[in-house]
């Protein structure tokens, strides 16, 4: 019996994934070389994302901070990876790739909202990358289809402090921007599947 083998992914420069999704209706990843396709997301999925863009929005006016909601392009050096987080958080002046006007380098605070495709990639291949940037100090892990929030913050450049929030009362310390994020404001309006562990979206 024959085994049909997976083609070999196609490399391409990042200059020509640059100007190939300057023109694409669809966001993707460039993995150092790889394009991957963004899927898209549960209307849950972006209900908690803009809840919590909302509480950040709110909580920061006034002071010098920008907010960026999925479509902002981030590029990390090292992996040499662009992406685009679901909530970002970044320090006025943002810090741009240079000769590039829509691709930011310098966030504190990223957050993504848990799919079934991408839960284990957040937690593994791409929080390593994000512990490369070196102005990073939370990362927001947000489970949509039960209360759970994990957050990690950077205590020095080897270390990282891991906690996890189960109930709809439990309250999570930003320090990157000085906030406490309530899951039950996180989670407002979110309806949950009667079992968590068996989602019904395909993302």
């Amino acid at each position: 019996m024959s085994i049909a083998l997976s083609p070999e992914p196609k490399i391409i420069t990042a200059d020509d994934y640059l100007a190939q999704e300057f023109l694409s209706e669809t966001r993707n990843e460039y993995r150092n070389g790889v394009v991957v396709p963004m899927t898209g997301g549960t209307p849950e999925h972006n209900f908690i994302a803009i809840n919590l863009i909302t509480i950040l929005k709110f909580a920061l006016r006034g002071q010098a901070y920008d907010l960026a909601l999925a479509d902002q392009r981030l590029w990390i050096p090292e992996p040499n990876l662009y992406t685009y987080p679901d909530v970002m958080v970044a320090r006025r002046p943002i810090e741009r790739k240079p000769d590039r006007n829509d691709t930011v380098m310098n966030p504190i605070l990223i957050a993504e909202v848990l799919s079934k495709s991408t839960q284990d990639y957040d937690r593994t291949e791409k929080f390593a990358a994000y512990r490369t940037i070196s102005t990073l100090q939370n990362y927001l892990l947000i489970d949509q289809y039960q209360p759970r929030v994990e957050f990690y913050s950077r205590k020095d450049d080897r270390q990282w402090l891991f906690s996890e929030y189960c109930q709809l009362s439990d309250r999570v310390m930003l320090d990157a921007v000085s906030i406490e994020l309530a899951l039950a404001d996180l989670y407002e309006a979110i309806a949950f599947p009667s079992n968590p562990a068996q989602p019904t979206d395909e993302p």
